[in-house]
Order: structure tokens, then C-alpha cells, then sequence
């Protein structure tokens, strides 16, 4: 059971593939059945692409779910998983592809991204992103 109250707005069925396959990747390196569980109270997450409206960082776990409530794709699948583990202790690399469809635009968004996911007590304590932003680009008004 979920640590945290699954009626947040963060918890929606359309973001279930990214979630899923995160936590495949960090499978036996957190705690917890979902990601939030995984994310640590004061984790921070870094998103090194700028688009109009869209955050470059983000401190805290609630902050980060009230943000990610109002993400509109929904996602159909998750793939191309590929886990490195660093030479630095609790330091993990996934990429990986999302697929679905933006709400706004209603055109089909498949993306791909490179997270660097640095683990601590067995939660996130800090996420730096990378992504196709061309993918975003294409999903546009």
C-alpha cells in the first residue's frame, strides 16, 4: 500500500507507464510499491530543457506532485529500458521512451529521455532529466 494518499492528483492512471517503468528501473534500489513512495520528502529534480511555462527545477516531493497533477499526456506504454549503475554509490542512469497522446493538441507524443536518479536511504534525493525536446516541439499548438 501506497505511503502516500493515492487521491493527490499525481496519482493518475495516465502517467502510469513513466511510473511503472521508473520504478522497474530502480527495482531493488528504493522503497515503496509506487514512485512517489520512492521519492524522498526533500528530493530535488532538475529538467535541463526549457520550454515556456515549464519549470528548470523543482524542490521537494509535494511540489513536484502538485506539478506533475497537471500534466496532460496520457501515456499508453513505457519501453526501451536500459539501467546503468554508476561508479558512484547509489547513483543510477535510465533512458527510455514513452508513448501517447497530448490532451492539448490531441497528436501523438513519443518521447525519449535520460534520467540520472541519485538514491540516498533508499529514496530519490535528487532527479536531473534529459529529453528529446524536438518530441515536445511536435506535440504543439
Amino acid at each position: 500500500m501506497s505511503i502516500l494518499k493515492s487521491e493527490h492528483p499525481a496519482f493518475k492512471k495516465e502517467a502510469e507507464p513513466f511510473y511503472n517503468i521508473i520504478m522497474e528501473g530502480l527495482k531493488g534500489e528504493v522503497d515503496g510499491a509506487h514512485f512517489w513512495d520512492a521519492v524522498g520528502e526533500d528530493a530535488v529534480f532538475e529538467f535541463l530543457y526549457n520550454f515556456p511555462g515549464f519549470p528548470n527545477k523543482i524542490n521537494g516531493r509535494k511540489n513536484y506532485m502538485d506539478w506533475f497533477g497537471g500534466y496532460n499526456m496520457v501515456l499508453h506504454s513505457a519501453d526501451n529500458l536500459v539501467v546503468h549503475r554508476s561508479i558512484e554509490p547509489g547513483v543510477i542512469i535510465l533512458e527510455y521512451a514513452v508513448h501517447g497522446v497530448a490532451l492539448s493538441t490531441n497528436k501523438t507524443y513519443n518521447n525519449r529521455f535520460c534520467s540520472i536518479i541519485t538514491i540516498k536511504d533508499r529514496k530519490i534525493i535528487h532527479w536531473r532529466d534529459y529529453m528529446d525536446s524536438l518530441a515536445v516541439m511536435l506535440i504543439s499548438d
